[in-house]
């Protein structure tokens, strides 16, 4: 095996980084500055692990949505190699859901969809959000209700309106994901959100919408016609 190192430098993805910026890294380059080191045994270097990684999971993002056990089983990445792949692709994920801040607003449904579809498409488990706005449907916060399959046990009107009143909020947006990646509504989610619109409206609150984020689309249960 001939190690990194021992390249001429300006192959090196490290300093090729730094002389020419990470916009001129290919993926495998970039994912091997992740990885730091190859696998002695299979006489592989970091590139070269990084290039069976994209070539297993057949694209980046695939990669980003992978489990530890499935990172785990290709040789040479353990527990602590795949914790970080996982902890590069969670920082993305959250930076594309940071732009949101106290004050902003949505005008429309597409505009949920565009903030939250990178953060949500790829998540293996289902999350359900409400976001909480004032009389003049500026977001106060974002509140995170349940991780997990979407039953009418996990969300509950009672815990799903307990942050809208401690808030004032005077409107609620929910969104959640569906990890199939098809945004149709299940019967579940026909159920709950009648059950969350009748809650707000004992309560005096206004449950805006309820999107749904999939995979490169989304539905919204305004747009379709679903809320009274």
């Amino acid at each position: 095996m001939r190690r990194i190192k021992d390249w001429p430098a300006a192959e090196r993805p490290r300093e090729k980084l730094l002389a020419r910026g990470p916009e001129n890294l290919s993926e495998a380059e970039l994912l091997a500055l992740v990885l730091r080191t190859g696998d002695a045994a299979s006489k592989t270097s970091a590139v070269d692990q990084a290039r069976t990684l994209l070539a297993r999971f057949g694209s980046l993002r695939a990669l980003a949505g992978a489990r530890i056990r499935e990172l785990c089983a290709l040789p040479g990445i353990g527990p602590a190699k795949a914790a970080e792949v996982q902890a590069v692709f969670e920082l993305g994920r959250r930076l594309d859901g940071d732009t949101l801040a106290p004050g902003a607003r949505f005008t429309c449904s597409d505009e949920v969809f565009r903030h939250y579809h990178d953060r949500l498409r790829d998540r293996k488990k289902e999350l359900f959000l409400a976001l909480l706005l004032d009389s003049k449907n500026r977001v106060l916060r974002e509140v995170r209700v349940s991780e997990g399959s979407l039953t009418a046990s996990i969300v509950h009107p009672r815990e799903v309106f307990v942050p809208v009143v401690r808030e004032s909020a005077a409107a609620v947006l929910f969104v959640h994901n569906h990890p199939s990646g098809d945004p149709t509504p299940s019967r579940e989610d026909l159920e709950i959100t009648t059950r969350l619109q009748e809650a707000g409206t004992l309560m005096g609150v206004r449950v805006l919408d309820h999107i749904i984020i999939g995979s490169g689309g989304y539905v919204s249960f305004v747009d379709r016609g679903l809320m009274g």
